[in-house]
This record gives C-alpha cells, sequence and structure tokens, in this order.
C-alpha cells in the first residue's frame, strides 16, 4: 500500500477532518495522478449528509501522471489528466461494449464509495493528494483547458453532455435549462455552443444578468404563472438540473410536441400525471454522468470552444467552508479545492 493525505467525514454531516489516506501499489495498467484540482460536487455534500461510515468524496478532478504500471501505453509521467466519478466497469455488458459504461449492468465503480472490482475495498475520492486509477477510465486533459475550471466538467459537464448529444441538440433547436448551478451554467454554454436557441428557467428574475452573460436570450420565472404559460410548448428540449423534488408537470407543459424533458438534477422519487406526457407525444427522460467516448468528446469539444465552469477556487483547507456553502446555495457556480496545501 501507499500512503497519501486528504479529507475525510467519519459519519453523517460530519466535519472533514485531514487524515492519512492509503491507496492500493499500482497495479499493471494503473497510473498514480498528483491530484491538483478537485470539484465540489451537490453529492459530496449529500454523501456526507447520509453517510454510513466514513467517507473521502470527490469524483471531479485534475492533476499530473507521476508513476505508471508496467502495461500502461496511453499516459506517460508528467502528464496532465482528469478523472471523473466512473473509475471502472465490468467491461463486457452490453452497455459497456456500446461505450456507455455508466450503465453499466453490474453497475460501474464511483470513485468515491464503490467498491474495488479487484480486492473489495471501498473507493477514496478526490479530496486527497494522490488517486490511482485504471489508465482507461483518466482522460488527457486538453492543452490550453484551465486545470481548476476544466475539474468540474468530469461531472457536472458530462451529465448535461450526455443528453444534449443524444438529443440531438444543435443548430435551430429550442433549449430550456430548469436551474442555473453547477449543472445548469454548464448546460447554458453546451447549448449556446452547440448552436441552440437557448433560455434559462429560475425562481426568481436575480439571474436574469447572469443567463444572459452565459449565453441564454431569456429568462423565464417560474414562479410567475403568466409567464410559464406564455412559454407552453416552446421548447425542444428542458434539461432540468434542479436538485430538489419538484413538480415536473409545470416543466412538461413547456416541452414542444415531440419535445423531451430531461431530469439530470434530482434522484429521488418523482410523480406526475400522465396528461402531461400524453398531450403533445412529449417524452420524459433521465440522464448522469457518461461513458468513456462521451467524457472525451466533450474535452475534446471545450478545448475547441474555449468552454469550461464558472468556478471558485479554495484552498483545500477551507473544504467545509465550501461545502456549508453549497449547502445554502452561496456559489457562483461551482467550487474547486486546491490540494497543493496537502503537501
Amino acid at each position: 500500500m501507499r500512503t497519501t493525505t486528504g479529507w475525510r467525514a467519519d459519519g453523517p454531516a460530519a466535519t472533514l477532518r485531514q487524515v492519512p489516506l492509503e491507496r492500493r501499489d499500482l497495479r499493471a495498467d494503473d497510473i498514480a495522478v498528483r491530484v491538483e484540482r478537485c470539484g465540489v460536487c451537490h453529492t459530496d455534500l449529500h454523501s456526507i449528509n447520509n453517510a454510513d461510515g466514513a467517507v473521502v468524496p470527490g469524483h471531479e478532478f485534475t492533476g499530473t501522471v507521476t508513476e505508471i504500471g508496467s502495461a500502461v501505453t496511453g499516459f506517460a509521467v508528467g502528464d496532465a489528466v482528469a478523472v471523473g466519478n466512473i473509475v471502472d466497469s465490468c467491461g463486457q455488458c452490453a452497455m459497456c461494449l456500446a461505450g456507455q459504461e455508466n450503465f453499466c449492468h453490474e453497475f460501474p465503480t464511483t470513485t468515491y464509495g464503490g467498491t474495488d472490482r479487484h480486492d473489495g475495498t471501498t473507493t477514496l475520492g478526490g479530496y486527497a493528494r494522490e488517486y490511482v486509477v485504471r489508465e482507461s477510465f483518466a482522460y488527457a486533459l486538453p492543452d490550453g483547458l484551465d486545470p481548476a475550471a476544466a475539474a468540474p466538467l468530469l461531472c457536472a459537464g458530462v451529465t448535461v453532455w450526455e443528453p444534449l448529444r443524444a438529443l440531438g441538440v444543435g443548430p435551430g433547436s429550442r433549449v430550456a435549462v430548469a436551474g442555473l448551478g453547477g449543472l445548469g451554467h454548464l448546460a447554458v454554454k453546451f447549448a449556446v455552443a452547440l448552436g441552440a436557441e437557448v433560455a434559462v428557467i429560475s425562481r426568481t428574475p436575480d439571474k436574469l444578468d447572469d443567463a444572459l452573460e452565459l449565453g441564454a436570450r431569456d429568462l423565464i420565472v417560474s414562479t410567475e404563472d403568466d409567464r410559464m404559460a406564455a412559454s407552453r410548448e416552446s421548447f425542444d428540449v428542458v434539461i432540468d438540473t434542479i436538485s430538489a423534488a419538484h413538480d415536473l408537470g409545470s416543466y412538461l407543459r413547456l416541452v414542444a410536441v415531440d419535445g423531451t424533458l430531461a431530469v439530470v438534477g434530482h434522484l429521488g422519487p418523482i410523480s406526475l400525471e400522465a396528461m402531461d406526457l400524453l398531450v403533445g407525444r412529449k417524452k420524459l427522460t433521465a440522464a448522469g454522468s457518461g461513458g468513456r467516448p462521451a467524457t472525451r468528446a466533450m474535452l475534446e469539444f471545450c478545448a475547441e470552444h474555449d468552454l469550461v465552469a464558472d468556478v471558485e477556487v479554495l484552498p483545500s483547507a477551507q473544504v467545509n467552508e465550501a461545502l456549508e456553502r453549497l449547502g445554502r446555495g452561496d456559489v457562483r457556480y461551482r467550487f474547486v479545492l486546491d490540494m497543493s496545501d496537502l503537501d
């Protein structure tokens, strides 16, 4: 085993403490990554608040390769890399063979809180100075992408990228993004860069300037019944990034005939009236994370369009402050931890 340092919560809603962590020795197809920047995802907060035992969060990070296994061919020491929220899968089911490891029939191994497929240990995340990962689940970080602003692309970014591409969003598409947070601001950026006409749906008008700055043409206030009614059936695709439980009916009514509401924020139970789908032949779909081909394509697209997340970078010693502020929505739009203070 090899030892590094990271931030761990030792129970539900616990304060994270800096502790020594053990990583496995490198297997033949592993690389060791010095973690330099790690995004703070809402899933991290949820995992800490509902922890069943200790948890080391962090599943969107960038860093530098410091060591490679004997069979590694895709990376060399010194390479800049990015790692997302999936670090292994069965590699044999229909989904894995189709490049959709995020839908692995045996469930993918997550970057933290997962079970290593070889030794059965629990995976520990990227709130740490080092991570050991299979080379096939690491991605070359394109030149020119800021490592801090690129880190959230590996979770928030690919989570909205996959449905936008799967639904064929491009020039002429009308897209609405519900919620302007870590997921939502990237959904707006991607949809605009793909050529769509984009609007933001928010509970208050406060985010109008932000929405316009990101490239949206309009902001619809979801609490204004008249405005929501006037926007009925206006969008081919609605990307719903809202993390809390909410009524889907009002968003389905914004979807045009044969259009789609894609839920990517809330992962709990949902309920809806069948009539909200029936009237207009509307579709309801969901998405989460992304497969390896989609992740590589997203990074290439971001490099081509100079597209990254809007981030606030904090020293990793302020991780508890970041999580507290995230819990009350005080972030624009993603916290990223600088892990260099763990040296």
